[in-house]
């Protein structure tokens, strides 16, 4: 036993990972996909980020439980996380709501997630287990965050991030004393407890938690024999924990990973149409805060065989150029300009044709003409000749989706329902 305790505590590990959300504030990106599957960053969707950090972090056995409206994540999962071979003590399970354990029950809550799939984990036997969230974006050391737990001797470790007091309300916080040890955790709290060396900061629950596996299993059966209990870790598990155990705080900047180019910490929850179109538009810049060229913590997801990019016609007023923009394969600019945009693979951009802050997702075509601006295309779209939309706010706002800050969501169903 001396032995292993030399190795990585990540070989010992699991990670599960909780992607049924369906992340309403999306609106209609989400409508016929789960948050955890919608697209992210050029290439990746959402997912990627949790599943990447564990495959880096050393963890070789996955598994991520689904639920609204899987199959394009299910299909995504399969196609671009299928390399883990059982027979390097390597899987990875897709755990759809399939009433294993009664024929009516879908899965009632994150820790209902996990509790109707115990028999598959112990079959497995790993000592740790890491609980996650599917969709945020992040990148972080899980090694780091099991070693705190070991050697604190904790039951539940909860990741935290520290944010500005008064914006944690929307978060469940923890209380924490001067050692990072759980007092009480206060779901959305009016006036958030601040941390002691930080008073002005509070510490916000990521929805990442590291168990022994065999403590969490007891925890899992004991909570389902409550019949009062909403089956979920940050509502039942945790605050049981925090009163009868030993609960303690990770703070996220312990094990986020920066490479050189990255000074801050970065997390984002990309959960409404705005935040999710300016961590986008955000890649655009210069030296964005998150770094997508990082070859030590690589991003893994399913990469599709595509030819290059393309950029044609050079005439003035039908030029194809891309400034500050991100271009994936099996992209044809022709005779239009992008100007700090975000394209996914096998869009296809007709002349004359302006974007200026735009994110489109796959698969998009932009007739001529058309001028968009603050914009977020979802996939499959085929804006017609001479659209222009980020102009006149009334206008839009009749048309199209409108966010708070203005930003316009176009799908395929409002481009059919316009009078062109």
């Amino acid at each position: 036993m001396e032995l292993k305790r030399n190795q990585p505590l990540a070989r010992d590990a699991m990670a599960y990972v909780l992607a049924g959300g369906r992340g309403s504030r999306l609106k209609e990106l989400t409508d016929r996909r789960a948050k955890p599957a919608v697209y992210f960053g050029g290439k990746t969707r959402i997912i990627d980020f949790a599943l990447s950090n564990a495959l880096n972090s050393g963890i070789r056995r996955l598994g991520v439980a689904t639920q609204y409206k899987a199959h394009s994540l299910i299909r995504h999962l399969q196609r671009g996380w299928n390399f883990l071979r059982p027979e390097r003590n390597e899987s990875f399970d897709i755990l759809p709501a399939s009433q294993r354990v009664s024929e009516t029950q879908w899965y009632e809550g994150t820790a209902d997630a996990v509790y109707q799939n115990i028999d598959i984990i112990e079959a497995y036997g790993p000592e740790y287990m890491v609980i996650l969230a599917g969709d945020h974006i992040y990148k972080m050391d899980y090694e780091l965050m099991l070693r705190q737990h070991v050697d604190a001797g904790a039951d539940v470790t909860v990741g935290c991030l520290e944010v500005p007091r008064m914006e944690a309300t929307g978060f469940g916080v923890m209380h924490v004393d001067k050692k990072d040890n759980i007092i009480s955790f206060i779901e959305k709290p009016a006036d958030p407890p601040g941390i002691p060396d930080k008073p002005d900061y509070a510490l916000a629950s990521m929805g990442i938690y590291v168990f022994k596996t065999k403590f969490l299993m007891e925890q899992l059966r004991r909570d389902a024999n409550e019949p009062e209990s909403s089956r979920d870790f940050g509502k039942d598990i945790i605050p049981y924990i925090v009163q009868h155990g030993k609960a303690v705080a990770h703070r996220f900047a312990k094990s986020c990973v920066r490479s050189s180019m990255e000074g801050e910490a970065y997390w984002r929850d990309v959960g409404t149409v705005d935040a999710y179109w300016e961590a986008n538009i955000d890649l655009t810049d210069v030296t964005p805060e998150l770094d997508l060229y990082d070859r030590d913590w690589p991003i893994w997801t399913y990469s599709e065989l595509t030819p290059p990019a393309k950029f044609v016609h050079d005439e003035d007023g039908r030029r194809g150029s891309a400034i500050s923009s991100l271009v994936s394969g099996d992209c044809i600019v022709s005779g239009a300009s992008l100007k700090r945009s975000l394209i996914f693979t096998g869009a296809r951009i007709n002349s004359f044709s302006t974007l200026e802050d735009v994110v489109m997702l796959p698969a998009c075509y932009v007739g001529r003409n058309a001028r968009l601006k603050r914009v977020v295309i979802d996939h499959g779209v085929k804006i017609p000749e001479g659209l222009v939309v980020g102009e006149d706010p009334v206008l839009d706002a009749k048309r199209f989706r409108v966010s708070e800050k203005g930003i316009c969501l176009i799908t395929q169903d409002m481009i059919n329902r316009l009078e062109l």
